[in-house]
């Protein structure tokens, strides 16, 4: 009995199991078919769409070149206004411009026929297709900005890129920072009246880095702009006097908390740099990086000063008082120097010195002068 009902049981699983497979079978066609309309209701208004997209467009190719005959006109009657042309010679030119146009208008018209044809045939425009060891192979005629510069060009798809042209030229960020100071005639940079710790400079600016030789980035030319803030931090209980348009250093009536002056210049740097640099060949084009490389900079700038201000922190009866003198020192407007810097990469040790003096007329020439470090980050 047992054995009959074990019988049983398996023939009763079987059959729930061979059903359930059958009804698995039939959804699974469903979904399938019900797939494939999907996808071929897409592409039939796909189809469509294309279809009148290529009728209209037969109507603009007329409108175009019709346009176009009337400014062919409009120019042969006015060369015949001109009495460059005789009547006849411009009635031959008209009749030769319309033959151009019309001939244009029939070759552009059977283009869009044949490709409406072919959308009737198939159902997507044709695509020449062929599979190599699972590579993508193309047989292509004219060129664009995503394809390689041959106008005919059969092979794999991946070889079929744009040539990349060589950059000689790149852009940099130049940012610098660090102490500032003056040379003064007939004094050592030990006496200067300013405080080596608390004056300081700052230079941001936007240059191009430029190759000079075809084979070899060992030589470059580097030019732009920068802004330039020189700091001065007067000691001794001095501030800066402006007796009659002479620039001078005089003691203070009170003690000076604070005494500070600043120039912003406006700069137009020049550098020849030069150092070893390493060629990245690349499957279409090449480049230099001077990452990690040493370079050295020699130039020159040349500019105008944008502005000038003291500062002065005091007390006046327990009082605290901030006075600033905006513009009221002759310093020199047109501001050049020479600057040079050593580095590697991106950072590098730079110094500038300033060949105008700091004032058109002082007691004493004083040339501006910053060491510091140099970013130029591309």
């Amino acid at each position: 009995m047992k054995i009959i009902i074990t019988y049983l049981s398996i023939s009763l699983l079987s059959l729930a199991f061979a059903t359930m497979q059958a009804q698995e079978k039939q959804l699974d066609s469903l979904r399938s078919n019900f797939k494939e309309s999907k996808i071929k209701k897409l592409s039939d208004r796909k189809k469509e769409l294309e279809i009148k997209k290529l009728i209209k467009s037969k109507k603009t190719v007329e409108l175009k070149e019709k346009w176009f005959l009337k400014k062919d006109i409009f120019a042969i009657n006015t060369r015949l206004k001109k009495g460059e042309i005789t009547e006849v010679e411009a009635n031959n030119l008209k009749i030769k411009a319309a033959q151009k146009r019309a001939l244009n208008i029939k070759n552009h018209i059977a283009i869009i026929d044949n490709e409406i044809a072919l959308w009737n045939r198939t159902d997507k425009p044709y695509q020449l297709d062929m599979r190599d060891e699972g590579r993508r192979h193309v047989v292509r005629i004219g060129s664009g900005p995503l394809t390689g510069d041959n106008l005919i060009f059969i092979g794999k798809e991946s070889d079929d890129t744009p040539h990349r042209p060589d950059k000689r030229t790149y852009k940099e960020i130049v940012f610098a920072f660090g102490f500032n100071n003056a040379i003064i005639e007939g004094q050592p940079l030990e006496s200067s009246p300013y405080r080596i710790g608390g004056s300081g400079f700052k230079e941001l600016g936007h240059d191009w880095k430029t190759r000079i030789f075809n084979t070899s980035n060992f030589w470059r030319f580097k030019y732009g702009f920068s802004f330039q803030w020189n700091k001065f931090d007067i000691k001794n209980n001095k501030f800066l006097v402006n007796t009659n348009g002479t620039t001078s250093l005089e003691e203070f009536s009170s003690e000076l908390g604070k005494a500070k002056f600043r120039t912003t210049n406006l700069v137009f740097p020049f550098h020849l740099e030069f150092g070893p640099s390493k060629k990245i060949e690349k499957k279409n084009y090449f480049r230099y990086s001077t990452k990690k490389k040493l370079k050295i900079g020699l130039g020159a700038y040349a500019g105008l000063n944008l502005g000038n201000m003291q500062k002065l922190k005091y007390r006046v009866d327990g009082d605290r008082i901030k006075d600033k003198q905006k513009g009221e020192f002759e310093v020199s407007n047109f501001v050049y120097g020479l600057s040079s810097y050593v580095g590697f990469g991106s950072s590098a040790l730079y110094v500038k010195y300033d060949l105008s003096p700091v004032f058109k007329n002082q007691t004493n020439k004083q040339n501006n002068i910053s060491v510091g470090l140099r970013l130029d980050l591309d």
